[in-house]
């Protein structure tokens, strides 16, 4: 036989579509040559593959060998073709059986000793591979990760040898189980009985966990802002397993790749504010996602929001309504899942001291207003909630740090059941309800509808800052256990639109 086939699977975007590849054997000069779209690192590994043959103890065969990487139109990258390559080019060539290519998937990258070097990718892979209904081979280091998809036989190889005398029936391979990891109940590290006073920071922060809302806090240095964001993730219901793999998925493609401590933790991203807006939504001659996607299901930190460059700062309006982004390239288009919650921090003027106890502001009317400016009205209007963090006085830190406050796992206790109020309602957190759920779920009084109105006449807001106080009033109708907003919930709502109070 002097063609086999065997599969793999590419990388484009978070998807992992289907590769075949093709290895053929004919007459003429000796050579390898890999079509298909390869890119550099491709077409690297028919060195790879040559060394890791012959060190194998393998015969190289002296002929002409063709490998085709189909369909030849999608762009393949990485060393992950190198195992199956080289399975193929041992197929072809009559020094393994062929019989188990077809029920299998493989990929890894091979040294020329002939070891196997993990893969960026992996999960995606093996979701692909078990819809598919064939199994997969990995190199060790990837086997916890490809273990996570449930229903899945992986298995794994230290070694190109081990592969060849799996698939000559010699000797089994290691299959991947998956260690039952529950979902941590609380950050220990981060717990919010740490954050000394600031109790109406602390609800504030309850009722963003509760409905997902986004949030501004402004307020002086050391006043806690980064403190209260870091512990966020803490008080966020547990992750289900869809919201798991959606997260872990993510990190697998990325540079930094995924770690099996991760797994069922909330993502925390926190870019310093040089970073680009390439940075922030992803991109590249090969797409890879960006701090919106890395954060998806988990918290995206932006500290000293008005520090950023304004046109980064604009590219997050469209991920922020609707929870992904599409990255447009001249020869492909990637699409990233982006559910982040956004939470953000800033100064109050340029020093950082207006309304500080000690009086230490210098700053003018003037340049209070450029400071501030340097946000834009639309992206204000897309943060659900905006919190004043004033500074604690030193006696109130020593009175408070004699009293121990509510604990992560209290709080995260009662945002769990608001958040189940929601799902049970509309399948959806209170942030991501539609204009017609919105009228479903947040109905008014006629005295309520009056005091809306009133308020929206009086700081001049749009309708999509109307919608978002419904929405945060409903979520705070939940955490109460109420059926219908009331007076007291609408009124706190609106008392969270702190910048709309301050431009009057």
């Amino acid at each position: 036989m002097s063609l086999a086939v065997v599969y793999s699977r590419a990388q484009l975007g978070i998807e992992a579509p289907l590769v075949t590849v093709e290895v053929h054997l004919s007459n003429g000069l000796p050579g390898l040559s890999i079509v298909g779209l390869p890119e550099a690192a491709v077409k690297e590994s028919k060195d790879r593959v040559r060394g890791a043959l012959l060190n194998s103890h393998f015969d190289y065969p002296t002929r002409r060998i063709t490998v085709n990487l189909a369909p030849a139109d999608l762009p393949k990258e990485g060393g992950r073709f190198d195992l199956p390559i080289a399975i193929g080019i041992l197929a072809a060539s009559g020094q393994i059986p062929a019989q188990q290519l077809m029920h299998h998937e493989l990929a890894g990258e091979l040294a020329l000793s002939g070891e196997l070097r993990p893969v960026r990718g992996v999960l995606p892979m093996a979701l692909q591979c078990r819809a598919a209904g064939r199994a997969l081979i990995v190199p060790q280091e990837n086997l916890a990760e490809g273990a996570l998809v449930s229903g899945l036989d992986v298995r794994a190889a230290r070694h190109l040898l081990e592969v060849c005398r799996f698939f000559a029936g010699e000797q089994g391979l290691p299959v991947g189980e998956r260690l039952e990891q529950e979902s941590p109940s609380v950050d220990e590290e981060h717990d919010l009985n740490e954050v000394y006073g600031q109790h109406h920071a602390k609800r504030a922060l309850e009722i963003a966990a509760a409905g997902g809302h986004s949030i501004l806090m402004i307020g002086p240095p050391g006043t806690g802002k980064t403190m209260l964001a870091r512990r966020l993730p803490g008080i966020l219901p547990p992750m289900t397993e869809q919201e798991a793999l959606e997260a872990a998925a993510l990190l697998s493609i990325s540079d930094k790749g995924f770690s099996y401590q991760q797994w069922r933790r909330r993502p925390f991203r926190a870019p310093h504010h040089t970073a680009s807006g390439v940075a922030l939504v992803g991109g590249g001659s090969q797409p890879r996602p960006g701090e919106v996607s890395l954060a998806h299901r988990g918290v995206l930190f932006l500290d000293e929001l008005p520090e950023f460059d304004r046109r980064v700062l604009e590219v997050l309006r469209e991920p922020l309504e609707s929870g992904h982004i599409t990255i447009s390239r001249a020869a492909r288009q990637a699409e990233f899942p982006a559910g982040f919650q956004l939470v953000a921090a800033m100064n109050p003027c340029p020093c950082g001291y207006q309304g500080h106890y000690n009086g230490r502001c210098s700053c003018t009317a003037e340049q209070v207003r450029r400071y501030r400016a340097r946000i834009s009205g639309p992206l204000l209007d897309r943060l659900d909630i905006h919190l004043e963090v004033p500074a604690v006085p030193h006696e109130v830190l020593n009175a408070e740090s004699a009293l121990p406050g509510e604990t992560s796992a209290v709080v995260q206790q009662r945002v769990a059941r608001a958040r189940q109020k929601q799902w049970d309602r509309f399948g959806r957190s209170n942030a991501q309800l539609n204009n017609k759920q919105v009228e479903r779920a947040c109905q008014l009084s006629a005295a309520d509808q009056q005091l809306l109105v009133h308020a929206m006449e009086r700081l001049g807001l749009s309708a999509r800052a109307r919608q978002r106080i419904l929405k945060v009033a409903r979520t705070i109708a939940d955490l109460a256990g109420g059926e219908q907003i009331q007076t007291a919930h609408l009124t706190e709502a609106i008392g969270y639109r702190r910048l709309d109070r301050a431009a009057q």
